[in-house]
């Protein structure tokens, strides 16, 4: 197969399953895993995909994320108690990593000017904090999701990697108590994964739609999180089963 031939294949399959791994590449071309590496460092440069870790994903689309404006208006009430809740827990000199999520911009909303440092890879939490004078904000950069309005990507997860904080909010697409915390976006799921290992402690904000479903990219089992904010309609069972893998739930007012 010539070069050119393969090159339009590999585009055409990272197309069609939104992402793939270096791995797989190799046996369906039967060519070594650098050879692929090196092509998807070529297609990237063409703007024909993405690479991530240990493959690529595509960008014909924005991958199944959801527009932020329709983000924002889905299910709002719950997010905005949640962000509310998980404010409380936030205190002055913290370092903290928030994720592009709509509940971690209704935290940066609704947190007091007050010392504190806030890495973040979110263009809407960056400009909600930036009116409050004595929060130190800290952009990832990276290559823009419009759709989320967030940075992702090498550049966002090489900069993640420089820091330590002491506390992660993130959101997520599914929890699942079996298969853990999912979420549409691979290259979202990959920084959320990194922000969760960058922190002494990590708190999920999740409105109860949440619990028993599952997206399409893994970020982390349930086990990695620390605690759960989430609103009262969380059944019982769910409760008791996450209160047996010792996660301390806490429910929004």
């Amino acid at each position: 197969m010539l070069v050119a031939e393969r090159h339009k294949k590999i585009v055409e399959l990272v197309n069609e399953r939104l992402s793939i791994r270096v791995t797989e590449l190799s046996k369906i071309f039967s060519v070594t895993e650098e050879t692929i590496r090196r092509d998807l460092e070529k297609l990237e440069k063409e703007n024909l995909l993405m690479r991530s870790h240990g493959g690529a994903v595509s960008i014909e689309k924005d991958h199944g994320e959801t527009s932020y404006l329709e983000r924002e208006i889905t299910n709002a009430a719950e997010k905005k108690a949640i962000a509310k809740e998980a404010v409380r827990s936030i205190e002055a000199g913290d370092q903290i990593v928030l994720d592009a999520s709509t509940t971690a911009w209704y935290v940066a909303k609704e947190l007091e000017d007050f010392p504190l440092t806030v890495l973040t890879n979110s263009i809407k939490v960056a400009i909600e904090l930036s009116k409050k004078e004595q929060i130190k904000v800290i952009s990832t950069g990276g290559t823009l999701l419009a759709q989320s309005l967030s940075y992702v990507g090498p550049l966002a997860e090489r900069s993640l990697g420089m820091y330590h904080v002491n506390k992660a909010f993130i959101s997520c697409k599914g929890v699942h108590l079996e298969k853990g915390l999912s979420d549409f976006n691979e290259l979202q799921a990959l920084l959320k994964k990194q922000m969760m290992d960058i922190a002494d402690e990590t708190i999920l904000m999740v409105d109860s739609s949440k619990f028993g479903t599952r997206a399409f990219s893994q970020i982390a089992p349930v086990s990695k999180i620390h605690c759960i904010i989430t609103d009262s309609n969380i059944d019982e069972r769910t409760k008791k089963q996450l209160d047996e893998r010792n996660i301390t739930i806490t429910i929004a007012k």
